[in-house]
């Protein structure tokens, strides 16, 4: 049996709620409804560290961030991890990237540090994940002025145009190409992250459209304006956020009509997905770090998989390294924390055996931006989303939200007597869970539960010595 391609589309900071297929009013994605109506629709996929760098850590090795103590940014994942691309590579697959890396560091490299663009610095071949084939780039955040460096060529190539459209030529290029192999390709465009801009047909289309906005939106707020048009608004912003995902979707569209015409469409998978989402003014907020579902909530789509199914168990990062590989029938050579969310696809099982996944923050280096001072730890099941927040000292209940009764979050139940029982179980859930992952959050004694990774003197020598 000759193994599947598999093409996974990673769009920056594209939240759940903005696609068609998840019921967005707005916006209009047929090409990527199109993939879901083919396959499987994850309704209930969170980023476990919605943050670019520690999910694509997790992505790519398929282990928590906080086995390796991951802050938020500016982090250099080491050339000795294995990588996804090292399991497809020796399961006999050409491996390929194209696009955003953001795992070499960029140390200072942003735009506005008086230092080099990030996207001017290639990385160097042996920070490449080992994929066969890599066009990228670290970090750029601006889809106008995109340069990339293939292989182990240091010159910096710039791609003309708009970056999801020069990125998906250079995916579609290769993925039309004749070979004799199977592929494995990940394509990475940033946008819809910052700077809020698309191609003029797009923005034009959008100009002074009306916009539903989600029901936790504050509109009474004055946010900073990331766009780069003329508009200063929240809803500006909006309108640019959803013509940069029209954009997307027609590209989505253009890599499946070559794949058609190139006759291996049928045995190509497709999946979608986001590093993380985007709050846009919903509880008075934006940008992401934080465990909202606007924030943590990604699509994913898996195409030619379940001819429709809709999934609605909740799932996290790490299932996608076990999962990309199970959608080509491999397993992943060491165990990992995930889950393999094919038979779920498929429609083999209804259910995992398991009743929530981690969600994290660990680590905040910059003074002055939030989860400096306090990080978070946090449970997501099926109905609900219990959530700590604390320093050292350790992390006290935070939030808990019913999430069938309360989609948007409004209510904050952590202390209402009518849910105490489900507030506790769901706190000894995730003291179960940072147990089993060995994380070192430290945890605080709640609901009559002792704490974990707490300074217990008594305990520590009891434990220790008997």
């Amino acid at each position: 049996m000759t193994r599947p391609n598999v093409i996974l589309v990673i769009s920056d900071q594209l939240r759940r709620q903005a696609l068609g297929c998840y019921g967005d009013p707005n916006v209009s994605t047929p090409h990527i409804d199109a993939l879901a109506a083919s396959g499987t629709r994850f309704d209930a996929a969170s980023s476990t560290y919605p943050v670019c760098v520690p999910y694509r850590f997790s992505l790519m090795t398929g282990e928590y961030a906080h086995t390796r103590f991951i802050p938020s940014i500016e982090w250099r994942m080491s050339p000795a991890e294995r990588t996804l691309a090292d399991e497809f590579n020796d399961a006999g697959y050409d491996t390929a990237l194209f696009g955003k890396w953001h795992l070499y560091g960029n140390f200072g490299h942003y735009p506005g540090h008086n230092v080099v663009k990030a996207s001017r610095t290639p990385v160097p071949r042996p920070f490449q994940g080992r994929f066969q084939t890599f066009a990228g780039f670290d970090i750029c955040n601006d889809p106008w002025d995109t340069w990339y460096s293939v292989n182990d060529d240091p010159k910096m190539r710039k791609i003309e145009g708009y970056q999801t459209d020069g990125l998906f030529d250079l995916a579609i290029d290769y993925a039309t190409s004749a070979r004799e192999k199977p592929f494995a390709a990940v394509v990475s465009v940033e946008p819809p992250h910052p700077i809020f801009t698309a191609p003029p047909e797009y923005v034009e289309r959008w100009k002074d459209r009306d916009v539903v906005v989600r029901e936790n939106v504050d509109l009474d707020k004055t946010y900073n304006h990331r766009g780069t048009g003329e508009g200063q608004g929240l809803l500006d912003d909006l309108r640019t956020y959803y013509a940069m995902i029209e954009n997307l979707d027609d590209n989505i569209g253009r890599l499946v009509a070559a794949l058609r015409e190139a006759g291996t469409l049928d045995n190509t998978v497709i999946a979608l997905t986001a590093d993380h989402g985007e709050l846009l003014g919903s509880h008075g907020l934006l940008a992401k770090q934080r465990p909202w579902e606007e924030s943590l909530g990604v699509p994913l789509i898996v195409s030619n998989v379940g001819g429709g199914r809709v999934v609605t168990e909740p799932t996290c990062t790490e299932d996608l390294f076990p999962t990309l590989l199970g959608l080509a029938g491999l397993t992943p050579r060491d165990p990992k924390p995930g889950v393999d969310l094919t038979p779920l696809a498929r429609g083999e099982v209804d259910a995992l055996d398991r009743e929530g996944v981690l969600l994290e923050f660990v680590a905040e280096m910059r003074p002055g931006l939030p989860f400096h001072d306090e990080t978070w730890r946090g449970i997501r099941t099926r109905t609900a989303k219990y959530t700590v927040l604390g320093d050292a000292h350790g992390g006290k209940p935070w939030q808990f939200f019913d999430l069938e009764k309360d989609p948007y979050e409004l209510e904050n139940l952590v202390d209402d007597p009518a849910y105490a029982d489900q507030v506790a179980h769901h706190h000894e859930l995730l003291r179960t869970r940072l147990e089993e992952t060995y994380d070192h959050y430290v945890l605080a004694p709640a609901f009559g539960q002792p704490g974990v990774n707490t300074w217990d003197p008594e305990a520590t020598f009891q434990k220790r010595f008997g």
